[in-house]
């Protein structure tokens, strides 16, 4: 029986066919494939992990990779250049890596070299001085050439009441627009390094802001078979993403994507300028647009708050916000803000129309305002008085309501009226509480603090009575839920973190704004917030109008037709 299972065992080691190589699993085995005679046992049957195959694959995963790994760190049988021993000269099992630009199964197609592009290309036609001209590129698409002169704006000096300040107690500051040939490299650029990432997109549009320009991207529109427009299938999404890439490619400190504009078909890329210009606030008074504007709204409250993204001037009207809260970290323009809408209304309004009260935690801002007519008493900076001036806008309050409830007025614009400025000790002045910095209120004393804000904000507008309320924290338990549920208009400046902007706009976004006047306005009724660069007042300025208003009050005392300030009524 032992030769008989000797004999069998012997023709069956004979007579059996030959196995194909084991998968390579590791390095370890995949150096004994390749270092292992090639076995065929049908050549209609492909083999898989053989050393022809493998070549195969590795010559075909090496033409397709894009990025050069560093060959120490790669084991020598995963090497681009590893190969077998019957195609080199090789001891087996014994791998390197070789110079794959001298092989001649690595032989690199050469590419002919592009002729020198030309990134604007050929203008067609004449100069349009209403908008942009169409440019034919070397590529053959037709492209946009954008002029910056199409995009100053109109001015306009409008007849002023001989009772109110002139304006040239305010500084005429010209806005500076970008260089031309910038604008229109950076729309090139933009466009090739969406292309690096395969989105294929035209700049339909470019608007010129005082700090950031906001080019406009859409996806390219292509002409289907029936010659209808059809946009390229690109996420939104995708672009937002390359906010990073697009930062570094135009050498930009901090850019910002609004994907996509609210009401528009296009995202829009904003890009600060290099050399940002300063919006005074007579620049905007001046403007077209905004007196036009200010024509229809006929508001005492309404005022100019800045320019956007486009270099349009921005207007709010205080009485329909009606209650602002602004935040944002040190030096990023808070206190200016308050500042300029404190002058607005004093170039627009008599004593008679506005009162304002002042409070100014911080002690240094707002004791500029000090003497003012407008001001119902002087500006407060001790933080108990500060909690008892709010204590007795509670009161003026419901004083209030009880006269609109005895003339049968909904609000405090049909109570003025009825009375047609008959009976001056009876009409009601609008009143605007400006609080510049309520952290350290919250701090010191937060409950009497968030109560009165809330009273004030939930019922003090059918009255006529507005706050104006900043912080450099805004943080949760500075910016409480109930006193940002009452405050439906924010503002935004520069902060820290997306968190802090949450906080203030329930959105991030701020945190990618440069600061010094560059804010978010976000009102109740918007989808989203839109970038304002505020007005800028200097010291000189805020001197030279409240001089004027206190020679003008002296006068007054003077002629019999006012009184002497007196004790405030807190």
């Amino acid at each position: 029986m032992g030769r008989l299972e000797a004999a069998l065992s012997s023709f069956a080691e004979k007579n059996r066919r030959p196995r194909r190589p084991r998968a390579a699993s590791t390095a370890n085995a995949l150096d004994e494939a390749l270092s292992a005679p090639q076995m065929v046992n049908d050549p209609e049957v492909p083999l898989l992990h053989t050393p022809s195959t493998l070549l195969q694959q590795r010559v075909k995963m090496f033409s397709m990779m894009r990025v050069r790994l560093d060959p120490d760190r790669i084991p020598p049988s995963q090497r681009p250049g590893a190969l077998p021993p019957d195609l080199i000269d090789l001891e087996p099992a014994q791998p390197r890596a070789i110079d794959v630009s001298q092989h001649p199964l690595f032989q690199r197609r050469e590419m002919p070299p592009l002729p020198s592009f030309n990134a604007i290309g050929t203008v067609k036609g004449r100069k349009n001085k209403s908008g942009p001209m169409l440019v034919e590129r070397p590529d053959g698409r037709i492209k946009r050439y954008f002029p910056v002169e199409a995009m100053r704006e109109i001015k306009t000096t409008a007849k002023r009441d001989p009772t109110l300040p002139p304006m040239d107690l305010l500084r005429d500051v010209e806005l500076n627009l970008p260089d031309e040939q910038e604008i229109n490299q950076n729309v090139v650029l933009i466009e090739n390094t969406l292309l690096e990432f395969d989105i294929d997109v035209d700049i339909v549009d470019v608007r010129v802001g005082p700090t950031v320009t906001q080019y406009a991207v859409q996806p390219f529109r292509d002409s289907t078979a029936d010659g209808e427009a059809a946009f390229s299938r690109t996420r939104v999404n995708k672009i937002a993403s390359l906010a990073n890439d697009l930062a570094l490619s135009l050498s930009a400190k901090r850019l910002r994507i609004e994907a996509p504009v609210p009401g528009e078909s296009y995202v829009g890329v904003e890009v600060p300028n290099r050399n940002p210009s300063i919006v005074s606030l007579r620049s905007v008074y001046e403007s077209k647009a905004f007196r036009e504007e200010a024509d229809k709204k006929r508001s005492p409250l309404f005022i100019p708050l800045g320019r956007d993204v486009a270099g349009q001037p921005v207007g709010v009207d205080i009485a329909s916000l009606p209650h602002l809260l602004i935040a944002g970290t040190t030096g990023s323009g808070k206190s200016v803000a308050i500042a300029a809408i404190a002058m607005a209304l004093l170039l627009e309004n008599t004593p008679d129309l506005v009162k304002m009260i002042m409070l100014d935690p911080k002690m240094v801002e707002l004791s500029r305002f000090n003497g003012l007519p407008h001001l119902l008493g002087p500006v407060e900076t001790d933080q108990e008085r500060i909690i008892g001036v709010l204590r007795w806008c509670t009161r003026e309050m419901d004083r209030r309501y009880k006269l609109l409830e005895e003339n049968a007025a909904r609000n405090i614009d049909i109570y003025n009226s009825r009375l047609g400025r008959r009976r001056k000790e009876d009409y009601l002045p609008y009143i605007v509480i400006m609080i510049d910095e309520i952290g350290d209120l919250m701090l010191s004393h937060p409950d009497e603090t968030e109560k009165t804000l809330t009273r004030l904000a939930q019922m003090a507008r059918a009255v006529g009575m507005h706050l104006i309320v900043a912080t450099q924290r805004p943080s949760v338990d500075v910016i409480t839920g109930l006193i940002k549920a009452n405050f439906p208009a924010r503002i935004s400046f520069a902060v820290t973190s997306g968190t802090d902007s949450r906080v203030i706009l329930d959105s991030v976004g701020a945190e990618n704004l440069i600061g010094k006047g560059d804010m978010l306005f976000l009102t109740g009724d918007a989808a989203a917030p839109r970038r304002v660069q505020g007005c800028f007042v200097s010291d000189e300025e805020v001197r030279a109008l409240t001089a004027y208003w206190k020679d003008w009050h002296q006068k007054q005392i003077i002629d019999g037709k006012a009184q002497p300030p007196g004790l405030p009524p807190w």
